[in-house]
């Protein structure tokens, strides 16, 4: 198969090379982290049943190189909800989403979950009021 493809023609060679970096152009982390951002969000949806969760939107999710811990943005869909409390809500079920999540995705080493508020939302939620509100002045 080696000869087959350093004696195939320049173009399909130079293709394959490019397909195979195009393959390899996302780490591990990357795609377990997507993985985890998708299961997480299914378990607080269905599984958990504390009502201080049920506005939680995880926004995304960033693993470490070696896959033994994750930090989980979340944002609040209800702005009168106090943050610290929902924070404080979702660290006592991160070891009950930990065994979900060790059960569904089959990883050698499911990753220790440290949630963390997204205040990224709240930035872009007030840059949004800010413009409606000059767009009302200009009306």
């Amino acid at each position: 198969m080696l000869t087959e493809y350093w004696d195939s023609k320049p173009e399909t060679r130079n293709s394959r090379l490019l397909l195979m970096k195009r393959s390899h152009s996302y780490k591990r982390a990357d795609r377990v982290s997507e993985l985890v951002r998708h299961e997480i969000s299914t378990i607080l949806l269905r599984d958990v049943k504390d009502p201080r969760i049920e506005t939680v939107t995880v926004t995304r999710v960033k693993i470490t190189d070696d896959l033994r811990s994750a930090r989980v943005y979340f944002g609040v869909l209800n702005k009168t909800t106090q943050v610290e409390e929902i924070e404080s809500a979702l660290q006592q079920a991160s070891s009950f989403i930990h065994k979900l999540m060790a059960r569904r995705l089959r990883l050698k080493n499911t990753p220790k979950l440290v949630f963390e508020f997204d205040r990224n939302l709240d930035y872009s939620y007030r840059i949004s009021e800010i413009l409606q509100s000059i767009g009302d002045e200009e009306e």
